[in-house]
């Protein structure tokens, strides 16, 4: 079936299942404009089709998708052209998937991240294997955890998501099962016959249950509480407070502190505000704020030096602007989501 994917993503029918494959191995499946229409397409034909009762979305390769292609982001914005469409047009899609019709079920084996985090955990069931890993790494290279993630980390219980938000930290399938972003956990090598079933039947509730193999959390119990603590604070600088004064004592206290201040301080900010925000609001709400905060950021520096010293001069240190967190003016925080002149995303 084509709809105008091209060799980026595939689309089949399966017996009663629309099977969505992300076909860039080679670039760990990093999301592009093209697979985004192409995707929209094919869900706006499939929720009409009645022999289509769910959407089955996957991957080849060892990454389910490591994020947006942000090369291209570097390279359209260094030539004065950034691609606000692209995120346009990526955040109705996710927006969509949060509110489609039928069964959308995203099969994760291996890592997910950023904007392969928006085309599979807004859907109605997010399976992850022992092979998989989440994380929104975004505030690591000066931008935010976009595509919905003001509102899937905002979700999750103890602070966990905010955690999550101004760390990047990686997760496993048991921690991600018992926060609440996966609703199943199912052995790898079953995957194969977990599409059958689901193609044949068109119930992926019955089958995932039938599959599903509960498996424990992975982080323990001390740092969860530690992350409930100093997560939970009313301000970012008082987050950074209670991690301060831990981490004379608490290991886990100063490695978190550490790893944040290599981070952002802009991207830090906007991290904390939007998921704070997104308490409040509904998935529209939310992408039509990202939609403001994403603006602002490709007219800002942060964004485009964090890529340069990630993807262009691998390895190198990132210069930010503000440099510290002490620097921060939270007036310019409050500007990323002041409403945009040409107005909001229409969704």
């Amino acid at each position: 079936m084509d709809f105008g994917g091209g060799d980026q993503i595939r689309f089949e029918r399966l017996g009663m299942a629309g099977v969505v494959t992300l076909t860039r191995p080679k670039a760990l499946n990093a999301v592009t404009h093209q697979m985004v229409k192409a995707l929209s397409r094919a869900l706006d034909a499939w929720e009409d089709d009645p022999g289509v009762a769910v959407i089955v979305v996957k991957a080849e390769g060892k990454a389910f998708s490591a994020g947006g292609d942000i090369l291209d982001v570097y390279e359209a914005g260094k030539a004065g052209d950034p691609p606000v469409a692209f995120f346009a047009d990526e955040y109705r899609l996710n927006a969509r998937i949060a509110r489609y019709g039928k069964p959308y079920v995203a099969l994760v084996d291996g890592i997910v991240m950023g904007g392969g985090v928006g085309i599979s955990f807004h859907g109605s069931h997010r399976v992850m294997t022992e092979r998989a890993q989440f994380a929104m790494p975004e505030v690591g290279i000066g931008f935010f955890p976009d595509v919905g993630g003001s509102t899937l980390l905002a979700d999750l219980g103890g602070s966990f998501g905010m955690y999550l938000g101004l760390t990047g930290k990686r997760i496993g399938y048991g921690d991600a099962l018992w926060s609440g972003l996966a609703t199943h956990t199912v052995e790898s090598k079953y995957l194969d016959g977990l599409l059958d079933n689901i193609a044949e039947t068109g119930d992926p509730g019955t089958e995932l249950r039938e599959a599903f193999r509960p498996v424990p959390r992975q982080t323990d119990d001390s740092a969860l509480h530690a992350i409930a603590r100093h997560f939970s604070q009313g301000t970012l600088d008082d987050v950074v407070a209670s991690l301060e004064q831990a981490a004379a004592t608490d290991e886990f206290a100063a490695e978190t502190l550490a790893t944040m201040r290599q981070k952002s301080p802009t991207s830090l900010n906007v991290a904390f505000k939007a998921i704070s925000t997104g308490l409040t609001l509904d998935m529209e709400e939310c992408m039509r704020m990202e939609f403001r905060i994403l603006n602002r950021m490709l007219k800002g520096h942060d964004f485009f030096e964090g890529i340069r010293a990630a993807l262009i001069d691998k390895g190198s240190k990132p210069e930010w602007r503000p440099a510290r967190l002490e620097e921060i003016d939270q007036a310019v925080i409050d500007g990323y989501f002041a409403p945009l002149p040409g107005g909001d995303l229409v969704l």
